[in-house]
């Protein structure tokens, strides 16, 4: 008998089913994990008390316990109170298919199905508002803070499982009245009390469209600390809003233009700003579990000087607005104030009342980004007289020039040093748009030949447009943005006026850089907390001495410190007897925006640097309030308190700098012939070697008045001296009443033969007007020189149009639209052919 032949079970099959058997055991186990301790939706319920955060004061007193987000300044409203512009701006830009979707979003899920399959990280966003619901109140701290797939689907399971069991209604209820709106803020209810001190019921749509972009990033988008993008993150979400139908384009555009008005409900708080700016801190450094875990926050902060400033910043404010002459509408003011050494913020005042809703008192104006006015004009002198920047430059501007005793040229040397001559003159600059810009000094007068010491102590503008001529933006902004000046980064924005303050900052990044010319030249971070520790008392953060970061020659800072402490260097701006004297050495430097929206103080001592704002917050414009009379006083009188009963401190004058003697006007090695000398700090091996040329010797005919020549008689010649200035300079001369030495044919002394064309300037578009006569509307071609000269030309697209031979050259043109080329030519009395630079203009019809 056979036995049948037994065939062995396939290979292939049974590796297949051990596989498939495998990977169902594995999938039991990952359901089971996935579920096991699965938090039951009960929860949504339960308000888990946890320990509360304390902020200390540097002295160990309590400024403020953060409490339970759950706890008691957390109300919730039914979702029939809460306003559909609310509802609808939330669902916009967190979950557009709100209403629609099943409450996971399965495209999320997959992306991060994928991740994990690449090894990268899960990270947070594009998550639905049911997800979102689950993980806040259901996930415990830590398992929220993971980023990894199994959290997510954890999430997702929890999310479904909400969508069954509770109405889209019900689930958006919840949302609302739970999530963080920064600011220590959790639900709209808070948040509305928090930002604009009303209840949520009564907020309208720009308001919701505000607070429905803070949750995403709420200390980023904080209004109250960043208004800029938290206007920004309101836009998107109108426009989100007006994309989904919900609201017209209209209604959008009137949502963004609304002025908002901040306010907050009150309670027992002190030095609120500085609260909220640490809080801000934290939130970006820690997560919340970390952060509501019971923490105790030793601040920088000196509750005595907080104190004391805002008595003095409403004291102040409270005496202009009692100014019966006038209304100067002054209602705001910030006050930062840092040792300088170590960086530690001793004092922040963002405005005069936090809980002052008509002022929007609840802004923190010490970060919020304001134009500084004259305030950032020592930066730019900074890189002027810093001789590492010279050798960036390869053909560096001539801005002033006059002869040296051979007669050649001297231009400005690089570096600038305090006694450097610049002509405060009109004068016009072409900017990157092609456009004439002529800027004025704050007393719509010019000075004529000044020292950078004079002009940056009197503030002079149209010296330091000038100097950041000479300088260069991208160097003045780079110097800038190694001193801590954080929002002046993109070059392309400014101009030439970005000296006088055309760019925005921050009154605490300001206050950090002046602290880098008291410091030496040596910048240390701003920092606000020494010391942070658990609810075990265990160090989590402690801060350390910095070693700080040279980011300025040591001699630079001084000269700049040395200048701004200089009381004869304002003399003639500010008066011998200014409040920005404050009975010890102090530099500092005011500011003020043209239309009067912001004014500045920013001062220094060796161990205290304290900067002021004044304006307001909404931006209007005050009335003749100045940088000395708003702000000056707040910063003289703190400075006075906050240095009470401490030693009086010098600048510590570093090494490799030496005094020299100079003619005070020229800046050069003074002659017999100088009037005025005086002494001067540079940095060594920048002293002048030419001697002083404006001031020349000129024999004069007493019977003619003439300059004498070979066949005047001796006995009537006289020797007179006169200052000689170079020709941009002459027509200030002329009407300052300066005496300008005589010519003759056979003599000429004058410092320099050249032409300049001093009307109109250069790039300048004219309009001719349809509502006056043709024949009325004219322009003046004007023309200046250095020498004695025998007829000078105006030469308009080649062809001459007028010949002048005696001064002032100067000749009425009748507009005609056209681009034009305007050049200047003339003859000497000596025969000497001398021509300017030509200028170009536009005329419109």
């Amino acid at each position: 008998m056979t036995l049948p032949t037994l065939t062995p079970f396939p290979m292939r099959r049974r590796l297949t089913l051990s596989a498939l058997l495998t990977l169902f055991i594995a999938s039991l186990i990952v359901v089971h994990l996935l579920f096991v301790d699965l938090p039951s939706l009960n929860r949504l319920t339960e308000n888990l008390a946890v320990p509360s955060t304390k902020i200390l004061a540097r002295d160990g007193r309590l400024i403020y316990e953060i409490t339970d987000p759950a706890g008691m300044h957390h109300t919730t409203l039914p979702l029939s109170e809460i306003p559909l512009a609310c509802q609808q701006a939330t669902i916009s830009v967190e979950d557009a298919s709100f209403y629609s979707n099943p409450g996971v979003d399965v495209v999320g899920i997959a992306r991060a199905l994928w991740i994990n399959v690449r090894g990268g990280e899960v990270v947070a966003g594009g998550s639905t508002i049911t997800q979102q619901v689950a993980r806040n109140m259901l996930l415990d701290p830590r398992e929220r803070a993971e980023r990894t797939l199994f959290r997510k689907l954890r999430e997702s399971i929890l999310a479904w499982r909400l969508s069954q069991a509770y109405s889209k209604d019900q689930i958006l209820e919840l949302y609302l009245n739970q999530t963080n709106y920064g600011h220590l803020a959790h639900g709209i209810e808070s948040a509305a009390q928090t930002y604009f001190g009303k209840s949520a019921r009564n907020l309208d749509l720009a308001e919701c469209a505000l607070l429905a972009g803070l949750p995403q990033a709420p200390a980023l988008f904080d209004p109250l600390l960043n208004p800029q993008a938290a206007d920004d993150k309101q836009a998107i979400v109108l426009d989100l809003m007006a994309k989904n139908g919900l609201i017209t384009a209209d209604e959008a555009k009137l949502a963004k233009d609304e002025p908002l008005q901040f306010a907050a409900i009150t309670f027992p708080i002190s030095a609120p700003h500085f609260v909220f700016y640490v809080w801000s801190l934290l939130e970006q450094q820690y997560p919340p579990e970390v952060l509501y875990s019971g923490l105790t926050v030793t601040t920088t902060i000196d509750l005595d000087l907080v104190a004391t400033a805002e008595s003095i910043i409403r004291r102040r404010l409270e005496l202009l607005a009692d100014d019966e002459s006038v209304d100067h509408n002054a209602t705001d003011a910030a006050l930062v104030a840092l040792d300088p050494r170590t960086g530690q913020m001793l004092a922040m005042v963002g405005s005069p009342d936090y809980f002052d809703g008509e002022i929007s008192g609840s802004v923190n104006m010490a970060v919020a980004p304001r134009q500084p006015g004259s305030a950032i004009k020592p930066i730019t002198y900074a890189a002027a007289f810093d001789p590492a920047l010279c050798t960036q430059f390869s053909n560096p501007p001539i801005l002033d020039s006059h002869e040296t005793e051979s007669g050649e040229l001297e231009i400005g040397d690089c570096p600038w040093t305090p006694a450097t001559m610049i002509l405060d003159v009109r004068t016009a600059f072409v900017t990157a748009e092609g456009i004439s810009y002529v800027p004025l000094n704050y007393d719509r007068n010019f000075h004529g030949p000044v020292s950078a010491r004079d002009a940056l102590g009197g503030s002079l503008n149209v010296p330091a447009v000038k100097a950041l001529d000479h300088v260069g933006i991208d160097s003045m902004l780079a110097l800038a943005g190694r001193m801590g000046l954080t929002t002046l980064s993109d070059a392309d924005r400014f101009g030439l006026a970005l000296t006088l303050g055309g760019g925005e900052v921050r009154l605490i990044d300001l206050t950090s850089a002046f602290g880098v010319f008291g410091n030496g030249g040596v910048r240390v971070e701003p920092t606000a907390v020494l010391r942070i520790t658990d609810a075990s008392g265990n160090v989590i953060e402690e801060w350390r001495p910095p070693s700080g970061e040279r980011v300025l020659d040591e001699r630079v800072a001084f000269l700049i410190t040395d200048i701004l402490s200089d009381n004869n260097a304002r003399l003639a701006t500010f008066g011998p007897n200014s409040v920005l004297q404050i009975g010890r050495p102090a530099a500092v430097k005011t500011g003020t925006t043209t239309d009067f929206r912001d004014n500045w103080t920013v001062g220094y001592t060796p161990e205290l640097t304290v900067g002021v704002w004044v304006g307001n917050a909404d931006n209007s414009p005050m009335v003749n309030v100045s940088g000395v009379a708003g702000a000056g006083p707040i910063w003289h009188d703190f400075m006075r308190a906050a240095l009470t009963g401490k030693p009086e401190s010098q600048f510590a004058q570093p090494p490799g700098l030496a005094r020299a003697e100079v003619c005070a006007m020229s800046g050069l090695l003074p002659t017999e012939h100088c009037p005025l000398r005086r002494s001067e700090l540079f940095i060594d091996g920048t002293q002048p070697t030419a001697h002083d040329t404006l001031y020349q010797p000129f024999r004069i005919d007493s019977a003619t008045g003439l300059l004498a020549d070979d066949s005047t008689p001796p006995e009537r010649i006289v020797t007179q001296v006169f200052l000689v200035l170079p020709p941009e300079a002459q027509e200030w001369a002329r009407a300052k009443g300066i005496p300008q030495p005589p010519t003759s044919n056979s003599q000429s002394q004058t410092s320099n033969s050249k032409l300049q064309i001093t009307s109109p300037d250069d790039a300048t578009v004219f309009n001719i007007s349809p509502r006056l006569p043709i024949i009325s509307q004219q322009i003046i071609f004007g023309a200046v020189a250095g020498a004695a000269m025998r007829e000078v030309s105006f030469v308009l697209n080649g062809d001459v149009v007028a010949t002048l031979v005696e001064p002032p050259y100067q000749y009425f043109w009748q507009l005609a639209p056209g681009q034009y080329e305007l050049e200047v030519r003339g003859i000497t009395t000596n025969g000497e052919r001398v021509s300017g630079e030509a200028v170009g203009f536009t005329v419109k019809p």
